[in-house]
């Protein structure tokens, strides 16, 4: 892959960049979100269960300390919250959520996680998990379909054998990823994302409707929400 094609994947794959693809996919799906929200016909506040998200995911998305929202965010990486009063922190896997009750949270949110769930048990149970706990859910992940994997951003790289990918891995700085010259964790990293479907997302969450993210006419990632 050239320099420039590279560079210019990496710029619109990065949220820091104002007019990055990634940068305006975000805004609207928060714009999304927020409608959704509203819809709901609850009473506030609404408590929402983020698995997997970051303080920097929600920083710029007008509902830090908005009263309307409790926001508790689920990851095994710290993070910082101050400043965002109606957020909290559990440092937690998503693959054991066993401590949390049926319909604890009006919302499950989850944005780009279940795909890093690699293994179809795996995200059998943490769709069970969120569909158990929430009232409601709404939940992103890229489409399977979309010719450039989003985290390695390289053209079809989710339909290349394991060996080549692991290969590719190897010799390669790809995407986020430094290249890892070691063979085992070479086949780990190239093996850690399992990209979905709609078929797929549909069979995980068959109460769910589907909204399309595009990029150039194309599907370039699902929501599905209830």
């Amino acid at each position: 892959m050239s320099g420039k094609i590279k560079s210019y994947f990496l710029f619109n794959a990065n949220q820091k960049n104002e007019n990055s693809v990634s940068e305006i996919s975000r805004k609207k799906r928060f714009e999304f979100f927020g409608d959704f929200c509203r819809k709901l016909n609850k009473p506030f506040p609404l408590t929402i269960l983020d698995l997997g998200g970051s303080d920097y995911h929600w920083r710029k998305s007008g509902f830090v300390n908005d009263k309307n929202f409790q926001i508790t965010i689920v990851n095994t990486e710290s993070q910082d919250l101050s400043g965002m009063d109606n957020f909290i922190y559990l440092k937690k896997d998503v693959t054991d959520l066993s401590d949390f009750k049926d319909e604890e949270f009006d919302i499950v949110y989850s944005n780009s996680l279940i795909e890093h769930i690699n293994t179809e048990d795996l995200q059998i149970k943490l769709a069970e998990d969120i569909r158990r706990i929430g009232k409601h859910y709404f939940i992103q992940t890229p489409n399977y379909y979309f010719p450039i994997e989003p985290h390695f951003l390289f053209p079809f790289f989710q339909y290349l054998p394991l060996n080549l990918r692991a290969a590719l891995v190897k010799k390669f700085d790809l995407g986020w990823y430094d290249r890892q010259p070691d063979k085992v964790k070479a086949f780990e990293l190239a093996s850690s994302i399992k990209l979905l479907s709609q078929k797929e997302l549909k069979k995980l969450f068959p109460d769910g409707k589907i909204y399309h993210e595009k990029y150039l006419f194309l599907n370039k990632s699902f929501i599905i929400y209830k």
